[in-house]
């Protein structure tokens, strides 16, 4: 139980703050999980009986699409992954949820968070606050896919959530800004040119302000 109140508090330090009281209510209801690397979390076509904290690991939602494999969302540590439709309605998932790591996931049931709810207005403010965080980002992600091009939709991941791209397989990375694998491959060949133009830009600048200072006082007229 200890470290379920220690995961209970993580939860409630990211998405809302709860009495000692709501802590250990809400850890005695949560479920640890572990999922290998390529093991399926749910599958399509089940109910998602179940909000997962990532503890450890990432995982990925993704769904097929004219017979491809489309990326819809990743989830690293202190993030929490549902179907959120499949979970509202208690209806089949058409998603699917991918360990993309050795992963370890806190599952909140679906009923014993309802119950806990009724009792509890604590655990319903924390639900609005998961179902706001969840609300927002999908909002986000839609928005840049509309008004971005390829390079700003890959520049917003690169400096919003980094850990995607140095941990996410590039083709998954393509599928979830919605454009090829060449392309991405393209994108950041020329954000890794640019980064790498600034840096020389700088240094030389840097270097022009020391030659200017250093040479300053020799160059006074007399």
């Amino acid at each position: 139980m200890d470290n379920r109140r220690d995961i209970a508090r993580e939860i409630a330090r990211i998405y809302c703050t709860l009495t000692p009281q709501g802590v250990n209510e809400l850890g005695s209801i949560l479920v640890p999980l572990k999922f290998q690397k390529g093991n399926t979390v749910l599958p399509e076509g089940k109910v998602c009986r179940a909000l997962y904290f990532v503890e450890r690991g990432m995982v990925r939602q993704y769904y097929y699409k004219n017979g491809r494999d489309v990326t819809e969302h990743f989830s690293f540590e202190g993030r929490i992954v549902f179907c959120i439709e499949s979970f509202l309605k208690q209806e089949p998932s058409r998603l699917i949820v991918e360990a993309l790591e050795n992963t370890t996931l806190y599952a909140i049931p679906y009923d014993d968070l309802n119950n806990l709810m009724v009792r509890n207005q604590e655990i319903s403010m924390l639900y609005r606050k998961i179902l706001e965080h969840v609300a927002i980002s999908s909002q986000e992600h839609a928005d840049s896919q509309r008004f971005e091009n390829a390079s700003e939709r890959y520049e917003r991941l690169l400096r919003e959530k980094p850990e995607i791209v140095l941990r996410a397989p590039m083709v998954h990375i393509a599928s979830f800004l919605q454009m090829t694998p060449e392309t991405l491959s393209r994108v950041r060949n020329g954000s890794m040119q640019y980064a790498s133009s600034q840096s020389q830009n700088s240094s030389r600048d840097q270097n022009d302000a020391w030659w200017t200072h250093a040479t300053y006082p020799y160059n006074k007229k007399k």
